[in-house]
């Protein structure tokens, strides 16, 4: 599973992170390092398991905790209506 964001959704690279612009609905949400390195393997189009391996090198996280972590995040984005799957 791949995602990719919805139409009227747009990114923006922060100081921070990323920041997540949705047009429609005049929001923005801004992620913070950890979900920003989540989001960019995400959108490059490689898979989860990708996403785990990423946090997993650059952090001090488990590949377990980095698994649930990329779910969690997946699901926020999507119950936001930000992402779909491609």
């Amino acid at each position: 599973m791949t995602l990719r964001l919805r139409e009227g959704v747009f990114t923006a690279e922060t100081d921070y992170g990323i920041a997540l612009l949705d047009e429609d609905r005049d929001q923005y949400f801004t992620l913070n390092p950890t979900a920003a390195v989540v989001v960019r393997t995400l959108l490059d189009g490689r898979p989860v398991e990708a996403a785990v391996q990423a946090l997993t090198a650059e952090y001090a996280v488990d590949a377990d905790s980095a698994d649930r972590d990329v779910r969690e995040l997946i699901g926020e984005l999507r119950s936001a209506g930000l992402v779909e799957d491609s």
